[in-house]
């Protein structure tokens, strides 16, 4: 069997590399945390990874907006690579402040399959801004795949209990802009599976349509705010000791490494 080799950026103040790499590499393959610096100054062979991932954390200090100067560097430095990459359908997964790098660079939602008219705070077609709560969320939350999307990255996804852990999470489209139903990836739920209804704090952003995470009409990029990487043991749910376990996010990285 071929070792898949996943290449995980790493920018100033990322944290949740570790654990991403941890979960790819319990799915089954083979991760490598690489710093933005070591990219642009060794030119790591971007071709040579199956798989491409943004973790989460506080890139850059969250200066002048969470994921805005990451995005910055992608679109700048790394353009035409991240692009290559996007277009070669190869599998791409942005997580919290990787999530929010991707949408800030226009990756996600990426082209639409319906016009779209507006611009959003970002400047581009969506953005993910402040909480409606007003403040950090750091609790856990229920996903389930949308039946509608038929992203690889889904398949066979089972409800997925995990942390979330932002300040930034809201998902919007610009005015007279509309994300195609298709392109929702995951949502906010209850516990059972039900649709949480924009009830707070089971959708924990406010997100319009209790959106968790989008992909791209290509459906090989995947971006979502809460935190599968840290769901994939089950010593690390909060109440296994107390004999609860499940809703373990490592399929959707095995989905991800099958992808290509």
């Amino acid at each position: 069997m071929i070792e898949k080799k996943v290449l995980i950026l790493h920018a100033p103040g990322t944290n949740r590399d570790g654990d991403l790499a941890d979960a790819i590499l319990a799915a089954g393959g083979a991760p490598q945390i690489v710093p933005l610096s070591e990219l642009a100054q060794n030119g790591v062979h971007w071709q040579n990874y199956a798989m491409l991932a943004l973790p989460g954390g506080f890139s850059y200090g969250d200066a002048l907006g969470a994921g805005r100067l990451w995005a910055l560097e992608l679109e700048t430095i790394f353009h035409d690579f991240v692009q290559a990459f996007v277009k070669s359908g190869k599998p791409v997964i942005g997580i919290c402040n990787g999530f929010q790098a991707l949408v800030k660079t226009g990756i996600l939602p990426g082209d639409s399959p319906s016009p779209s008219t507006g611009r959003g705070p970002g400047g581009g077609v969506a953005t993910l801004t402040f909480n409606q709560s007003g403040h950090f969320e750091c609790r856990w939350a229920t996903l389930v795949a949308n039946a509608k999307n038929d992203s690889p990255w889904l398949d066979d996804l089972p409800p997925i209990l995990c942390p979330v852990a932002h300040g930034e999470g809201r998902f919007l489209m610009a005015a007279g802009s509309e994300l195609p139903a298709q392109q929702i990836a995951l949502t906010y739920t209850h516990p059972n599976g039900s649709p949480a209804n924009g009830e707070y704090p089971l959708n924990p952003n406010g997100s319009p349509q209790d959106i968790a995470g989008i992909t791209n009409p290509a459906g090989n990029v995947l971006g979502l705010m809460p935190h599968p990487e840290n769901h994939i043991h089950p010593y690390q749910h909060p109440r296994w000791t107390r004999g609860e376990v499940g809703g373990m996010g490592i399929q959707l990285f095995k989905n991800g490494l099958a992808i290509g």
